[in-house]
């Protein structure tokens, strides 16, 4: 049994960790922005290491599996989510909604905080009657999330056939593709949990998604990134923030009608 320990940032800490389980890891440790995976002595540590860097430490005989798995405990998250790890069985507390998630398996598991900004925030900006729009869907949870909370349809997306194949595997209805493929104000809600750039740049995308008096969650970056993101967008509603990263609340401000006699512009 060997580990390969890897230096991490927090922007691709959540797509190193799938990559390394998509390599036969059979368990990751997560400790201050360093990732200890855990792999048999079957595994060709040199391709590993030449492939991710890093460093390589030989370890005596243990269940490494059990060891990772007893890092991760429930999480409840917001006021209706409790987050389980996929090989427990804690039941949910009374009046939450519980969802088994792979910590380690791809971006959002619900376990980072940008994730939890999000579910926090469909929590309070989805009604029942919406069609919600997840970009970047990752690990499916807040499609999953907003299923939950009575959405009337949900549309998932991701640019990573990998993390569409994880999605639909965890009940997702997820296409390959981004915001471009949707209808035009199609869309009564969008929760985009990317990053700085991609939230900037598909800006335009989201607004045209978007029906008149709907909104964008927007995050997946640092409060330090999120001045950046606000100047893309017309209408920024709310800033929420916990720790270090941040989500905005985007509005598109209704059509004003056309008055009587008056011609449009």
């Amino acid at each position: 049994m060997f580990s390969l320990e890897v230096e991490a940032d927090s922007d691709a800490k959540d797509l190193l960790i799938a990559e390394l389980w998509e390599q036969g890891s059979t368990g990751i440790v997560e400790e201050d922005g360093l990732l200890r995976a855990f792999f048999d002595d079957a595994a060709d540590a040199t391709a590993l290491q030449r492939r991710f860097g890093g460093r390589i430490v030989q370890h005596a005989p243990r269940d490494w599996v059990a060891f990772s798995q007893a890092n991760w405990e429930p999480l409840a998250v917001g006021s209706r989510f409790y987050l389980v790890p996929q090989w427990r069985d804690d039941p949910a507390p009374p009046g939450r909604l519980r969802i088994a998630i792979n910590p380690g398996l791809a971006c959002g598991s619900g376990f980072h905080e940008a994730t939890q900004l999000c579910l926090e925030a469909l929590e309070q900006y989805q009604l029942p009657h919406m069609t919600v729009l997840d970009v970047g869907t990752g690990s499916g949870i807040l499609s999953i999330a907003s299923a939950m909370l009575g959405a009337r349809r949900v549309i998932a997306c991701d640019v990573d056939p990998a993390a569409v194949e994880i999605a639909g595997r965890a009940g997702a209805a997820v296409f390959t593709g981004s915001a471009s493929a949707v209808r035009s104000g199609s869309c009564d809600l969008i929760v985009a949990n990317i990053s700085a750039r991609a939230s900037i740049e598909l800006a335009p995308e989201f607004v045209r998604c978007l029906a008149p008096g709907g909104r964008l969650i927007a995050s997946g970056f640092e409060a330090r990134e999120a001045l950046a993101v606000e100047s893309a967008y017309v209408a920024v509603e709310r800033t929420l923030t916990k720790g270090e990263w941040c989500a905005l609340i985007v509005t598109r401000t209704p059509t004003p009608p056309v008055q009587s006699g008056s011609t449009p512009a």
